[in-house]
């Protein structure tokens, strides 16, 4: 095996880790007849194809609107879409599209947009002609009127189950999960409700951009680790959960179901957190990112929860397959402990505040938080350009509409399904005796070489793991002798000698192969194990 100094490599990003193991796996694919299998990322390989079908189809009809205002074919210069009738006509394009695909789609999204949430017909099919054409700026700026209401009550199914809070949600559509973080850590800075050094809460093992984004000299945040550890299942026990009690821990982030162990808060541990916050901490802040939520039924939110402590951040990249359309949304409840926290900030604060957002209001201190969200995310000045894309929200509502019309959830049984045919394959492949867990996104796996090896080998068989191997050599090992790339779990604040391996981006009848490649690299350790205690006897 090459000579490879893990020190180089200790402070780096496990998705920066990965290029590295990328290039070494490439090498190994090429001098053997091993395939290059990345299962690294969390990118699925699927993706939902009938409100795509009525997105691209309905572009042309958007074009036809436009032509009907002006028209250049020459010169290629057409009009805007206009609002009257426009629904009517929709109707009438459809009758002499209906071969097409896409066409059922869209006559059924308008249905039930006018039927299920009482839209106008015509103000709901411009908005989505006029949006899809991209010719103007988002007004309102945080979310269209009607791609809001549609947003909402998607995310009311996937985030709350059978039981949604009283009182709606504001959301703003931003670019991606990513987007969502960036703005978020950006304007609880800029409002004085987290300050530089403050002390947070991570739930860990966590995506590691938030452990990363709480280090940077911009926020410096001191963060305690609410640890979800393997042998509780990957729960937060109640001594974790106690750690919250402290008055100095002024915020509380979360991946919901985590990354990477996919695993969903369960129903008693949730009690607890709630029962904590309302008895104890009704002033700790919770931020929740939930983009695995809908690969588990009858999935629950924190926002379902409490909604009125809890930002709630949602990107539909992984149901939907649409990592590259970049689509998600900040929610906060129109009833928020943020909006208190700054009307009772220091007077110098207050006016403060009152001049960084004066350009943008007459009376700055009724702004909302998701508003300075808003600001914030373009710095304020910009404020006036503000919003998703228009083309982008169509696709969003498109994507929403489509999964509240599947009434039978056949698009949701068919994602859950490609998933955990995976799983079966990859433990039949390792082999493992793991038992079924309800709150399983089976999205993700974490596969812990220190937990297993205690369980099959010994305590003796860890110490020396741990004496002997660096936590980054499994990794390495998987790319350079197996052409396998998986993700180091110790990046997450996941057990150093664990991996995290990806469902969603390879086919079916690779993962029992990727199974006996990580039983090898553990049988290696386990054969040097017990050479080193046969030389010592």
């Amino acid at each position: 095996m090459t000579t490879i100094d893990y020190r180089d490599y200790e402070k780096m990003s496990p998705f920066e880790i990965k290029d590295a193991l990328i290039k070494l796996a490439k090498r190994s694919s090429q001098k053997s007849t091993q395939v290059l299998l990345n299962a690294g990322r969390g990118n699925p390989n699927w993706i939902a194809t009938k409100p795509r079908e009525g997105f691209f189809l309905f572009g042309q009809y958007a074009l036809s609107e436009s032509r009907r205002t002006m028209d250049n074919p020459t010169a290629g210069v057409a009009g805007m879409p206009q609002q009257k009738d426009i629904a009517e006509r929709l109707k009438t394009w459809l009758e002499k599209h209906a071969e097409m695909e896409g066409a059922d789609f869209l006559s059924r999204m308008v249905d039930h947009a006018v039927r299920g949430f009482g839209f106008d017909a015509d103000a709901f099919v411009f908005e989505l002609t006029d949006s899809i054409i991209g010719d103007n700026y988002p007004v309102p700026d945080r979310m269209l009127v009607h791609a809001e209401q549609v947003a909402h009550r998607y995310l009311m199914w996937a985030m709350c189950g059978d039981k949604v809070p009283p009182g709606k949600f504001d959301l703003y559509a931003v670019e991606g999960g990513t987007a969502a973080m960036c703005y978020i850590f950006k304007s609880l800075i800029a409002n004085r409700i987290l300050k530089k050094g403050d002390t947070i809460a991570l739930g860990t093992p966590i995506f590691t951009p938030y452990i990363e984004i709480a280090e940077l000299e911009d926020y410096a945040f001191k963060a305690v680790h609410i640890k979800a550890k393997q042998e509780n299942r990957f729960q937060y026990s109640d001594e974790e959960i106690k750690k919250l009690e402290d008055p100095k821990i002024k915020a509380f982030f979360v991946v919901n179901p985590g990354n990477p162990t996919s695993m969903a808060i369960d129903a008693p541990t949730m009690k607890k957190i709630v029962d904590l916050v309302k008895k104890k901490r009704p002033d700790l802040l919770l931020l929740t990112d939930d983009v695995y939520g809908t690969f588990v039924p009858g999935f629950r939110s924190l926002m379902a929860e409490l909604p009125e402590n809890t930002i709630g951040v949602y990107s539909y990249s992984k149901y939907f397959g649409c990592t590259g359309w970049r689509l998600g949304v900040i929610a906060i409840h129109e009833k928020n402990i943020l909006d208190s926290m700054i009307s009772q900030l220091p007077a110098r604060d207050l006016e403060a505040l009152d001049k960084r957002y004066i350009s943008i209001t007459l009376e700055p201190r009724k702004l909302k938080m998701i508003d300075r969200i808003v600001a914030d995310s373009r710095d304020v000045a910009l404020n006036h350009t503000a919003g998703l894309s228009l083309p982008q929200q169509v696709m969003m509502t498109m994507f929403s509409i489509s999964e509240l019309m599947d009434t039978e959830k056949l698009y949701q049984k068919a994602c859950m399904d490609i998933c955990h045919s995976r799983v079966d394959s990859l433990l039949e492949g390792l082999p493992l005796d793991v038992q079924p867990n309800p709150n399983f996104a089976y999205y993700y796996g974490t596969i812990d070489f220190e937990f297993w090896l205690r369980r099959y080998v010994g305590e003796d068989m860890v110490k020396w793991l741990k004496k002997n191997v660096h936590p980054l050599d499994l990794v390495f090992k998987l790319a350079e002798d197996h052409a396998i790339v998986l993700l180091n779990g110790g990046g997450f604040d996941a057990p150093n000698w664990s991996v995290r391996v990806s469902f969603a981006n390879l086919t079916d009848d690779v993962y029992d192969d990727i199974g006996r490649a990580v039983r090898a690299v553990g049988r290696s350790y386990v054969d040097a194990f017990n050479a080193s205690t046969k030389k010592g006897k």
